[in-house]
């Protein structure tokens, strides 16, 4: 069979430049910018005064400070800019309004990030690159909002605003901070970098200068903002197709697979989820231990919550090798081994084989949460 010659002449001419310049895989700085991952669940109510963390869409925290009286119920939503290609948002709903702010009142939704991960901007030189965050944004509340990056290792704050022109209307916003040359990234897996948007800030908060990179300090923490957004139970504010990348101008959102996007999620949190059987453990006296890896290493070894000790649902205990419970069942607790794996014990059981194998049961399905946070 005669082979034909393929004319390559113009291939290249048939592909917008826009394709080819914007080819540049996992740009975008920020993690779960369209919100598609939610482990801890989609609805957290009553945030206020000291519920700082991470409630709802993996990897936004809920940050407050001050003695603030307003409440927010923060949910993953499914009200999203039309024909974008989102299918989630995050969601922040007044629920107890304060029309008085406290002067140093403030809340704010932020997204940190490792060093290690922050070199190529190279910030601390002469060359230091720019950074460009886009976004799309919804609330009833018009008005100036305050989005500002935080150099967590030099204590160094730049700030800008945007503002909501149309109530109850999903735009497009775009902001770009300069790159500092003053202030140079530690190469480690620690928060180095802090981008947060401004929801409430009281005059304590609101009025310094952080137009370019300086000292961080309170009234920069979110300057310009003149939005209270707890002014009023009807106050809604949403947020989604977050990107963060280097460079002076925004280019297309960059849509990760689900699987890709749940693993970068689970550096920083995993649930392990099982049913009946987690573990082999050694049985030594009244002491049972069992190793337990996770799905995916983590940013460092997490913290671990367990489900709770018994024979109920969803409860855990230790069985003897032949499969029944113990005549006394004791504490249980757990402890990093490494960012991969974690040791569990059992305390003060009484009934099992010494020195012989057990089994760390649950009764019916349990969730076992691992934290390594920034």
């Amino acid at each position: 069979m005669a082979l034909s010659r393929i004319d390559t002449t113009n291939m290249i001419e048939d592909v917008p430049q826009s394709k080819i310049d914007n080819n540049i895989n996992f740009r975008n700085i920020i993690i779960n910018g369209d919100m598609s991952i939610a482990q801890r669940g989609t609805s957290a109510t009553g945030l206020g005064n000291g519920d700082n963390g991470y409630h709802t869409c993996d990897r936004w925290s809920f940050r407050e400070s001050g003695s603030p009286t307003w409440e927010f119920t923060q949910t993953q939503s499914t009200d999203v800019p039309t024909g974008q290609g989102f299918a989630k948002s995050l969601k922040m709903d007044c629920t107890t309004a304060d029309t008085s702010l406290a002067t140093n009142d403030m809340c704010r939704i932020q997204q940190s990030f490792e060093g290690q991960n922050l070199q190529y901007l190279k910030f601390g030189t002469s060359s230091a690159q720019s950074t460009t965050v886009s976004f799309w944004v919804k609330s009833n509340k018009t008005g100036d909002y305050n989005v500002s990056l935080l150099n967590n290792d030099q204590s160094r704050i730049i700030g800008n605003t945007y503002t909501i022109n149309s109530a109850d209307t999903w735009e497009k916003k775009t902001l770009t901070f300069a790159g500092d040359t003053a202030g140079a990234f530690d190469n480690d897996n620690n928060n180095s970098l802090s981008l947060w948007w401004g929801l409430l800030g009281g005059t304590d908060r609101i009025g310094g200068d952080s137009s370019s990179w300086g000292a961080n300090a309170d009234n920069k923490n979110v300057a310009g903002q003149t939005v209270n957004l707890a002014d009023s139970t009807s106050n809604e504010w949403y947020i989604t197709g977050v990107q963060l990348e280097a460079g002076t101008t925004a280019s297309d959102f960059e849509f990760l697979p689900y699987d890709v996007n749940l693993k970068r999620c689970e550096r920083y949190y995993q649930t392990l989820e099982f049913q009946t059987i987690l573990g082999v453990g050694n049985s030594i006296d009244t002491t049972q231990a069992a190793g337990i890896n996770t799905f995916n290493k983590m940013r460092t070894a997490p913290t671990v919550t367990l489900p709770a000790t018994g024979q109920g649902a969803g409860q855990i205990s230790y069985l003897s090798a032949s499969g029944n419970y113990p005549s006394t069942i004791g504490s249980n607790s757990a402890s990093p081994i490494s960012n991969g794996s974690f040791r569990h014990r059992g305390l003060s059981y009484s009934g099992l084989t010494s020195t012989g194998v057990s089994w760390l049961y649950s009764n019916g399905a349990c969730s076992i949460l691992l934290e390594a946070e920034l």
